[in-house]
């Protein structure tokens, strides 16, 4: 008899891993999703349409003792969770007499909690990866079946790492799944006391502090580029977002300019505050309301992007500003 399995899935994540397991023969009797945020931009695949595909029945939105009696109906055998964005309760991991596992996008027990591949990039992390974890009551704190670890490169964005930790997690659930479903899975000790953990962001805490070192700057900028919120400054109250940036060679700007953007021969620069200098290859107006949805997971919430910002246009920005 093959083994059964509720999923709770959302994201690029929640699509491998659900495959994986349909790969590996597993019977998934219910598929718990999301619906998705109209504030949103939708940028990743869908579980509802894979679900859907291969005739899998898909709960969105459903409350508390709904979803429990739904879980309860279905008689799993394991509870998965895949990138789903809330907290599975105890009362519902125990519905699973052969045990409930979450895939999460870090090496725990580092970057527990919210968002992980976007502290890693934004914390200047050399590597990251995916870990498959029992579920507890406290997040990310069960016992570590396996993992996979990928390269952070010095110029990787947040989308970038995410994406090899994507493949990550499909490796580690190929990897893991035949033991765990033979009863035989190492479950290894999770030392939180040697980990970290990091909460949700919001859009504002994409601000860009120029005062702070150009290697600093840059880390906010690829952990938050498109298509996450983006980094953003403000010169008399329009917002520019740096989209696409690099570190500029030492001597690119004179090291005794203010910090903060500037135009020079016909290209943009930011001056950071310990003297070195970003390219700015890409930078662009916001428009509309500046205080979208928190971020959740590894979402994208509508930044209101409107137009390329040109160097002749920011150099006139900047004049109004001088005078002003």
């Amino acid at each position: 008899m093959r083994p059964r399995a509720v999923v709770f899935a959302y994201h690029n994540v929640g699509v491998r891993c659900l495959q994986v397991l349909l790969a590996r023969g597993v019977d998934v009797a219910l598929v718990v999703t999301h619906e998705d945020n109209p504030n949103e931009r939708i940028w990743f695949d869908s579980v509802a349409e894979v679900a859907a595909e291969q005739g899998i029945p898909t709960l969105t939105g459903a409350q508390q003792a709904e979803l429990h009696e739904a879980v309860r109906a279905a008689q799993p055998d394991f509870i998965f969770s895949f990138y789903y964005r809330h907290m599975l309760p105890v009362a519902l991991l125990a519905l699973a007499p052969r045990g409930a596992y979450n895939m999460h996008g870090s090496l725990l027990p580092h970057y527990r909690g919210r968002v992980p591949t976007n502290w890693a990039v934004l914390h200047g992390a050399s590597e990251t990866g995916a870990t498959l974890h029992e579920m507890t009551a406290k997040p990310d704190a069960g016992a570590i079946l396996g993992q996979t670890s990928v390269p952070i490169l010095p110029d990787d964005t947040a989308a970038q790492v995410f994406d090899k930790v994507t493949v990550a997690a499909e490796q580690t659930l190929w990897r893991v799944l035949p033991a765990l479903l033979a009863g035989e899975a190492p479950h290894l000790p999770n030392d939180l006391a040697q980990g970290s953990y990091f909460g949700a962001r919001t859009p504002e805490d994409g601000r860009i502090d120029w005062n702070q070192s150009a290697q600093q700057v840059y880390n906010l900028i690829r952990a938050v580029a498109p298509p996450y919120p983006g980094a953003f400054t403000e010169i008399n109250g329009t917002r520019l977002i740096v989209a696409r940036a690099r570190l500029a060679a030492p001597g690119a700007l004179p090291s005794d300019l203010p910090v903060g953007l500037h135009v020079s021969d016909n290209a943009v620069f930011a001056q950071c505050g310990d003297g070195r200098a970003l390219r700015i290859h890409a930078l662009q107006r916001a428009s509309g309301p500046h205080e979208p949805p928190p971020l959740q997971g590894e979402s994208q919430i509508d930044t209101f992007i409107d137009t390329f910002v040109t160097p002749a246009e920011l150099a006139q920005l900047l004049h109004s500003c001088r005078h002003s």
